[in-house]
Parts: C-alpha cells; structure tokens; sequence
C-alpha cells in the first residue's frame, strides 16, 4: 500500500506541472555564465572612471606628491596619450592661452611678458615615456638626460602656434625650465630645429639652483623678472609648479600631464 501511495504521487505531480515553465522556478545555467561575462565590462568601466578620477585629481593638483601612475591605470594613461585626447585637450589649452593674449592690451614699454615651460609644454618627451610606461617607471635622471642629450624632442604643434602668436602680438618671451645651465646648447639647438625661434631669455638651473624645489626655483626667477620692471602676463606649463608661487602671472595655463610629477 505505501509504494501504491508513493506511485499516485508521484503521477500526480507530474501532472500537475506538466504544463509549467520551469523556467519561471529553476535558474538556468546560461545566467550564471552570462553573469560573469556581464562583470568583465562592468569592471572594465569602474576601473576606467577610477582611473579618470584620478587623473582629474592630478591635473586639479588635488593629489598628495606621486612617483609613478597607479599600476592599474597604465592602460588607461597610454591609451589617453596616443588616442587624441592629450592632444585634443592641449590644443583646447593653447586656444584659451591664445585668445587671452589676443585681449591683453600691451603697453607701449615693451615690459609684458610671456612665459613657457619647455618639456611637454613646447617641447614633447613622448618619443621617451613611450619607451618607459608613460609614467609607470620612477622617474632615471640619467636615462632622460641621456634622450635631452640627443635633442630629438619634437614640437608640440598647438603650443608652437600658441608661441608664435604670442611673438606676432609683442610680447617678451621667457622660457623658464628646470633643466640644467649644463643643457643650454642641445636644447637651444633642439628648440631651434623644432621650429622656436627669436625668444628673448632662456632661463635654465644654475649651480646654486640645484636642490631647490620647481615651485621655489621658478618663483625665484619670477621674482627677479618683476623686480627689473617686467609685467608677467601670461604663463604656460604642464606643472603646477611652474605657475604657482610668488610673482604669479595675470592669468596661467596649465597643460596636461598624466604622466609625471615635479614639486
């Protein structure tokens, strides 16, 4: 009797869901490999905002000093470099620059001046950092003073324009770098043969520079530039230490620069 009982129920449930949808009741396999396929470019696009996060602190100087990129953002920093948007927001900065120079009402002394960075803001060290991570590497002295030696940086195109115009409209052009007195000749060599010509002082560190700080070093010669008479319009560098500090300019420009940071 008790396998008869077992046998009716059975036979009544199957019956009974005969016409159901499991699918409605069971979780089909294919979900759970659908599941995880899902998460790969969900990841993808957390990892490619945290990483957008963090170069947006960067260049808002809202980060504590940094040595190298974040190792899981060395896709991301490659592919913004080589994929048009570095260079798309360096030409949104020369533009600006350039209409603020076109407003900018010159006194007839000859005393406004212009200053320019050199490295990734006239002159571009891609053709290196290409070679060491885009900024994943520590920074080697001696291996970059190695690329300057061969004075091979190419022109960045807008600031080049940028340079040009400010020339064109009368002002003083001072390029202001951190390189050292020992670089004079290959990089007025390299500026030359990038298409930068006629400025009227190129500043670099002397020997009671070194050890200084960018910050104080550039403010230093800022200093000096305010204390012969000279107005300091314009300023144009990939670092926040070119532009901050004491005799600031009346409006600076700040580059793009994912890729290192100098104090």
């Amino acid at each position: 009797m008790r396998f008869l009982g077992i046998s009716i129920f059975l036979i009544l449930f199957t019956f009974a869901f005969a016409n159901e949808d499991f699918n409605t009741h069971v979780v089909d396999r294919p979900l759970i490999v659908e599941f995880f396929e899902n998460s790969e470019p969900h990841l993808k696009r957390t990892l490619h905002l945290e990483c957008t996060s963090w170069r947006f602190a960067v260049e808002a100087n809202n980060l504590s000093p940094w040595k190298i990129i974040p190792q899981e953002c060395a896709d991301y920093v490659r592919q913004y470099i080589t994929g048009g948007a570095y260079k798309m927001e360096i030409d949104r900065v020369s533009t600006e620059a350039g209409a603020f120079a076109e407003s900018m009402k010159l006194g007839e002394d000859g005393k406004d001046v212009w200053i320019f960075d050199v490295d990734e803001t006239l002159l571009s060290n891609l053709p290196y950092y290409s070679q060491h991570g885009y900024g994943l590497e520590v920074f080697d002295s001696v291996e970059f003073d190695k690329w300057v030696e061969k004075g091979e940086a190419p022109a960045i195109g807008s600031s080049l324009k940028l340079y040009q115009d400010v020339m064109r409209l009368g002002f003083k052009v001072f390029l202001l770098t951190g390189r050292s007195e020992r670089h004079r000749i290959v990089t007025v060599e390299n500026l030359m043969n990038a298409g930068f010509q006629d400025w009227d002082k190129l500043i670099l560190r002397g020997s009671e520079d070194h050890g200084k700080s960018a910050t104080i070093y550039k403010s230093e010669k800022r200093n000096e530039m305010v204390e012969d008479g000279l107005r300091i319009a314009g300023n144009s560098g990939d670092q926040w230490s070119d532009l901050l500090g004491s005799s600031a300019s009346i409006r600076s420009f700040k580059l793009p620069n994912p890729m290192y940071y100098i104090p």
